[in-house]
């Protein structure tokens, strides 16, 4: 299912979070054309690890696009991307702030130019507020905005979450903004602008922490823990480490069985789980010496059969070979010239039971360019007068 097909997208962003919008739009159908500089994004370098030649944050967020190299800044440059805008539905903008608009490219003066294009940006502050002029990237909005003051050991230092929440999190806000504006224009034949913003995505991922913040409880860092509910956590046993998860106290009188743990169940003073969070301690005390004597693979069965939630702690390698993800369709495969394993990671919806997986891998700087260009109403002349004077980069033309 491609609910997009038909929508065609200028994407002018680099780094993570603009492209990662641009990739779900893809994914669901949309024509993206990708506009970095003739030298490439500068992810697509950011290695090691690499992927089939891209860094590996590139390839993850670029799948399914078109590329055409462009320099803004050289003659021509701007009326290439005004002839591109013409023929689209959506310009995906996460540049530094102010950049587009010293080029004459800001909302209001493509709004006047293109009526119906929807302008989306990806920003690093947002729109308004005296940290808005600034760039920002991914640990930055983790440190200002709090995440990195409760993620971590209580008795260690702030820790950065192991992967790009922030970015990835504010891709998917700016997409489901396109998705409205869309809507919108549907009724209305008129464009309008959206926007998302990295430090309002952390600041959304930290919402429960900010309520308890506003009533005078500051977050601390709790590991993998949860101040409110025990036992949930990371306990060892044997010969690996589960993750646990006693959400409720059903499951925690299920749970006492399983680790020996029946003389809990008589214990007036375990049964709520108010009452287990006043007695941490001495129940996490009480998990660790049972866990410890038991094997990981039989307990996990063992706490699954019981209907009490848990999972094993894997490495990334590890979580590639698990049966569930080989089965999930999370790995989608694409054709690839040089690797004929490739794979990326789909989007993580379906549709009647299919996912909206992506057609092609990451392109070549410019992979598609000329085609896009044509496509634009330039002709075949005016694209070699370009590449000749260094203002796009295409695949050379055929023949």
């Amino acid at each position: 299912m491609k609910p997009l097909a038909g929508v065609r997208v200028i994407e002018l962003a680099q780094n993570l979070a603009g492209p990662y919008c641009g990739r779900i739009l893809s994914d669901l159908g949309a024509d993206v054309i990708k506009i970095e500089p003739p030298t490439g994004d500068a992810a697509r370098f950011w290695a090691p690890p690499t992927y089939a030649g891209d860094g590996t944050l590139f390839a993850a967020s670029n799948a399914g696009k078109r590329s055409l190299g462009l320099d803004l800044r050289e003659e021509g440059g701007a009326d290439v991307l005004h002839r591109l805008l013409g023929g689209a539905d959506v310009l995906l903008e996460a540049l530094r702030p102010g950049a587009l608009d010293a080029l004459g490219f800001d909302w209001e003066s493509v709004h006047r130019r293109h009526p119906r294009l929807i302008y989306a940006s990806v920003l690093a502050y947002g729109e308004e507020g005296p940290l808005s002029h600034l760039p920002g990237y991914e640990p930055l909005m983790q440190a200002h905005a709090g995440l990195l003051s409760y993620t971590g050991e209580a008795d260690g230092p702030p820790v950065r979450v192991g992967t790009s929440v922030v970015d990835l999190g504010t891709g998917m806000w700016t997409a489901v903004g396109v998705l409205a504006a869309l809507r919108e224009r549907d009724a209305t034949g008129v464009g309008s602008r959206v926007s998302g913003a990295l430090f309002d995505t952390a600041l959304a991922w930290s919402g429960y922490h900010l309520l308890a913040a506003l009533d005078g409880t500051v977050a601390g860092r709790w590991g993998t823990r949860l101040p409110m509910i025990c036992p949930y956590g990371a306990f060892e046993t044997r010969d690996g480490a589960l993750m646990i998860a006693v959400g409720n106290d059903r499951i925690f009188r299920r749970f006492c069985p399983v680790l020996g743990l029946d003389t809990w169940l008589h214990d007036p003073g375990l049964a709520r789980n108010a009452d287990r969070v006043a007695r941490r301690e001495e129940v996490e005390a009480g998990v660790v010496r049972a866990m410890r004597e038991r094997g990981q693979e039989e307990l996990l069965e063992a706490l699954r059969e019981a209907g009490v939630p848990a999972a094993p702690i894997r490495d990334v390698g590890e979580v590639l070979a698990a049966p569930q993800t080989q089965a999930s369709g999370m790995l989608a495969p694409l054709p690839h010239d040089e690797r004929p394993d490739y794979v990326t990671p789909a989007l993580p919806l379906r549709f009647g039971g299919s996912r909206p997986d992506p057609r092609t891998p990451p392109p070549a700087v410019g992979a598609g360019g000329r085609e896009a260009l044509l496509e634009a109403g330039l002709s075949a002349g005016e694209i070699d007068r370009l590449v000749a004077a260094g203002t796009v980069l295409t695949e050379p033309a055929e023949g």
